[in-house]
């Protein structure tokens, strides 16, 4: 399956857990990913919190494995520009299209959680 790149789908910030090869297929389905090196904020153990408002202020979602304290900071603080939890799949095509399918709609991203799993995650 192909997803052609269009305009940008939505504004996404990629936590340094968040694997490089995931936010390449993100990019060529037409997601702007900024990653956290790129932002230069790799590798500084900075809490997870921070992550969240570094990418609020940048308008961007949060991209992140860190599912538990993602939930957490979204029951805290609603105000943000969005939180995409994902589990790990070593499939970064897939991971990149269940991503996609869950955000590539017209409603924003805006102070949701949105939880993206694999189907054998599903119970």
């Amino acid at each position: 399956m192909t997803i052609r790149k269009s305009l940008v789908m939505a504004e996404l910030y990629g936590n340094e857990n968040f694997p490089l090869a995931a936010v390449r297929c993100l990019r060529e389905m037409g997601h702007d990913v900024l990653t956290s090196f790129e932002a230069g904020t790799a590798n500084q153990q900075i809490p997870d919190a921070e992550v969240l408002a570094f990418a609020t202020h940048s308008g961007r979602a949060v991209l992140t494995h860190n599912r538990l304290h993602f939930k957490k900071l979204h029951r805290q603080q609603t105000d943000h520009a969005g939180i995409v939890i994902c589990t790990e799949d070593t499939d970064f095509s897939a991971l990149a299209s269940r991503i996609h399918h869950s955000i590539a709609r017209d409603e924003p991203l805006r102070g949701k959680l949105v939880s993206v799993t694999r189907a054998s995650d599903v119970s």
